[in-house]
């Protein structure tokens, strides 16, 4: 199978389905990336350990701080205590909290408002337009500039650059003579 395909199906395979916590798997949040595939992560009871992430995730997949995961645990491990198997996105968490399988300790973190049948309907055709940039990716590294100016500083900038090029003419003309 290609690199390509492999990607495809990897990434068909998250996106695409909703899969629930079985017994001794459990959801973790993702604190922090300590290089070589390891994730530092936290339970929902405060407990933290490192998680590795599966090959067939490396480099299709990426997580970062702050993401949800659902982890297999691994009983001979001394630090790394779980390994990857499920990456939760935005629609994945908001499927388990309606199937109450979200943990107690993260609903604060991520948790949504009750609300009306009519609500929820019209989140949904929302959601269906393509004019949506809800979910959009912002880019947190880059600072937003918002400029606004008055008309009246405009104004004075003007004559200050039409007296500038005036003075420029006029040393430019005592130079050539």
């Amino acid at each position: 199978m290609s690199q390509a395909t492999k990607r495809k199906h990897v990434v068909k395979e998250v996106l695409g389905d909703f899969v629930t916590p079985t017994e001794n798997q459990q959801i973790v949040k993702v604190t922090g990336s300590r290089g070589n595939n390891l994730h530092d992560a936290v339970t929902a009871q405060g407990e933290t350990f490192l998680v590795s992430m599966p090959t067939k995730f490396r480099k299709n997949i990426w997580i970062k701080r702050g993401d949800y995961v659902i982890v297999d645990p691994i009983e001979e491990g001394e630090k790394v205590k779980a390994e990857i198997s499920f990456i939760l996105y935005k629609d994945h968490i908001q499927y388990l909290q309606k199937q109450n399988l979200w943990p107690e300790g993260f609903m604060d973190e991520h948790s949504t408002p009750d609300k009306t049948k009519k609500e929820l309907e019209k989140d949904e055709d929302a959601s269906d337009s393509e004019d949506d940039d809800s979910d959009l990716f912002v880019n947190t590294n880059r600072c937003n500039y918002h400029y606004s100016e008055s008309e009246e500083d405009d104004s004075e900038e003007d004559e200050d650059r039409d007296e500038d090029r005036d003075e420029d003419k006029e040393k430019r003309r005592e130079n050539a003579s």
